[in-house]
């Protein structure tokens, strides 16, 4: 956020409730009497405007996501994968591949640089079957202690506990780096939530994330 030059705060007031009670008045105060600061997330044509005064502040047009982490803390269940499945590490052959997932699953490399990144990093897990792949688990982001992964099944194969299979190769990569698995989803994301669980994950805290 960059705080902006008192004299926009006119036309961004028109973001923020008018006659409201409570912390929703803070921008009329600061509006009236000039004490008071005022951010937006770009100088231009801003997508969220901010404003805050003592220790208050109020923000318009930013959604509050509600996240829950879970830690690797149990053993998997037992998973036997379909006849003619094969779960391995990706190497840099299988970009391909991995770019031809289904379009709303690109966020999978997206922290990667894109599907060839991820491929050739050797910390992602897919289940093929005849060269085609139909779930990847990689990890997401890698920190110091804890790499957080990432899963994805192509529709049509959600119900073959392929991610589980996936997420417990990946894991075991994982603890031989010396680090320890983490996954984050939404508190809404039943499924990802239930696969956690099922995958050994046990709920360390939850966070609300704050997104344009």
């Amino acid at each position: 956020m960059i705080e902006l030059h008192p004299s926009g705060p006119p036309a961004l007031a028109r973001w923020f409730p008018v006659g409201q009670p409570g912390v929703a008045a803070l921008a009329e105060h600061v509006l009236a009497t000039g004490n008071g600061r005022w951010w937006s997330d770009r100088p231009d044509a801003p997508r969220v405007v901010a404003v805050s005064c003592g220790d208050r502040a109020v923000l318009s047009r930013v959604e509050a996501r509600h996240w829950m982490v879970y830690v690797k803390g149990a053993p998997p269940l037992p998973v036997r994968v379909p006849r003619g499945v094969a779960v391995r590490r990706l190497t840099a052959e299988d970009a391909p591949a991995l770019a031809g997932v289904a379009p709303e699953a690109s966020w999978i490399h997206a922290t990667w640089g894109g599907p060839h990144g991820l491929a050739e990093s050797g910390a992602a897990w897919g289940a093929f079957r005849r060269g085609r792949l139909l779930a990847v688990a990689c990890t997401y982001l890698l920190g110091s202690r804890y790499e957080d992964v990432a899963v994805h099944a192509e529709p049509g194969h959600r119900g073959e506990h392929l991610a589980l299979a996936c997420v417990g190769a990946l894991c075991g990569d994982i603890a031989v780096r010396g680090r320890t698995p983490s996954w984050s989803c939404s508190r809404h994301d039943r499924t990802g939530r239930l696969l956690a669980w099922q995958a050994g994950f046990r709920l360390q805290q939850e966070y609300v994330h704050y997104a344009l």
